[in-house]
């Protein structure tokens, strides 16, 4: 999505906060609104719907229990659009920070804020809320549709796991479903009545990385003019879903093996350790060649991760799957829309569960809902889902081909898989980045930094 583009509103009774706001953000932002009062919020929401509410907890002089904002909080989750929620609190306040992600929000930072934190965790909501809305808004079902064997097996392994505290590390493509299983885990573990904190390792900066797991204390740098809880405290009692931890810097892999080791963090700038009551999931989209090779990640970090291994399979591996995932895709689609319930033609219905999936479940995603909102016959043509285009210069190129080419080694096999399925996204989306980027299941900045990298 183009994140200049949305609406972020700021509700905070402080002048001198909605000021700083209100000048720092609309530098990036074309849309930023500012109101003081949850009365005025509701007259902003009769209007149009934020994508990012920025939420202060307390509006009432002397109150710092949380309840206000914790009320407002729920009103806005509620709403049919609900937006992604960061709460402000002027006060480093574990317990409530704890309280506003259990009730729904995505983060949470303390004022006055670093200006790199709060870009951050912006940009990081407004991508959780992309790839998650379509999921919220579907009705409550089981969170790993499959009917193949290999995702039976990783039910199975989950339903062992889950009542552990093992940490474990999901592999797979873009796309697989990674984040479901590891909320699998956190749903069936003991630990399901705390918070799970889902952290994109490739949506941090560098720079602020350190503060976001570990927090910091006031003076720890430039602007930190308060103390701030990290991702570690803020999930105590909890899960720690670090996503594509492939992307983590080597200093940083080095402070998170002595957490994992000592089960202790220190904030930057303090000397005082805290114990840390975390369980950690992990994931990235790396293969296990690359994991393993210390250039790019440290060997005795990944044996503190990957206690258990799950490695969940691309959607071309499983295609019995893909039935039940259209199936489902469909009919969410057909009542979001309010559409009538259509089924795919016998040769869209085999096309569909032929095709490579490049963008794997993500990808199918998308075309159903395009199926959706473009079909008009009494049954989906192939051409509904927009992907025809794909299978035919697929084939073309098979039929101009006179020799296989030769396989590539093991250690490109990933870089030429990425390659593809970029291509493949790339021609899906008509060449629209954005597009592309959702169905390849990342960002637009890190779509970037691999079509340099692969000089597309």
């Amino acid at each position: 999505m183009d994140l200049s583009s949305s609406h972020i509103l700021v509700l905070d009774d402080d002048a001198d906060v909605i000021i700083a706001a209100r000048v720092f953000l609309r530098r990036k932002y074309q849309r930023v609104q500012t109101v003081s009062t949850p009365s005025a919020l509701r007259t902003v929401l009769e209007r149009d719907a934020p994508d990012v509410v920025l939420l202060d907890l307390n509006f009432t002089h002397g109150r710092t229990d949380g309840a206000e904002g914790l009320s407002v909080l729920d009103t806005l989750l509620a709403l049919p659009a609900a937006p992604a929620v960061i709460a402000l609190t002027a006060y480093a306040d574990v317990a409530l920070a704890v309280a506003a992600l259990k009730r729904g929000a995505t983060d949470f930072i303390t004022k006055p804020w670093n200006n790199a934190h709060l870009e951050a965790a912006i940009d990081a909501a407004l991508s959780q809320r992309a790839a998650r809305r379509a999921a919220l808004q579907a009705p409550a079902m089981p969170s790993l549709i499959s009917n193949s064997p290999a995702m039976r097996d990783i039910k199975h392994l989950i339903a062992r796991v889950a009542p552990t505290d093992a940490n474990v590390m999901i592999l797979g493509e873009n796309g697989v479903g990674k984040e479901l299983v590891a909320r699998a885990l956190h749903d069936a573990s003991r630990r399901s009545d705390g918070p799970f904190l889902a952290v994109d390792m490739g949506a941090l900066p560098a720079p602020t990385l350190e503060s976001e797991l570990f927090g910091h204390v006031a003076g720890a740098f430039t602007d930190a003019r308060a103390e701030r809880e990290g991702r570690f405290q803020a999930a105590r009692g909890g899960s720690l879903f670090l996503d594509e931890i492939g992307n983590m810097p080597g200093a940083a892999q080095a402070k998170l093996l002595a957490v994992l080791e000592r089960r202790q963090v220190t904030r930057m700038g303090s000397n005082r350790a805290e114990e840390v009551d975390v369980r950690i999931i992990s994931a990235t989209n790396l293969s296990e060649t690359q994991l393993y090779d210390p250039a790019v990640f440290r060997a005795d970090l990944m044996f503190r991760l990957n206690t258990i291994v799950i490695r969940v399979p691309p959607l071309r591996e499983r295609r019995e799957d893909i039935a039940p995932l259209w199936r489902h895709y469909l009919s969410h689609y057909e009542r979001q829309y309010e559409r009538p319930a259509r089924q795919p033609s016998a040769d869209a219905a085999e096309r569909l569960r032929r095709f490579p999936w490049p963008g794997n479940v993500r990808s199918l995603r998308h075309a159903c809902e395009r199926a959706v909102i473009v079909g008009h016959r009494a049954e989906y043509g192939w051409d509904d889902f927009g992907v025809a285009t794909v299978v035919a210069g697929a084939a073309a190129v098979a039929a101009d081909a006179m020799t296989p080419a030769p396989p590539a080694p093991a250690s490109l096999e990933l870089q030429v898989l990425e390659r593809e399925a970029i291509e493949t996204a790339l021609a899906m989306a008509g060449g629209n980045i954005s597009r592309a980027a959702r169905l390849l299941g990342v960002s637009r900045a890190a779509l970037y930094r691999k079509l340099e990298r692969h000089a597309l």
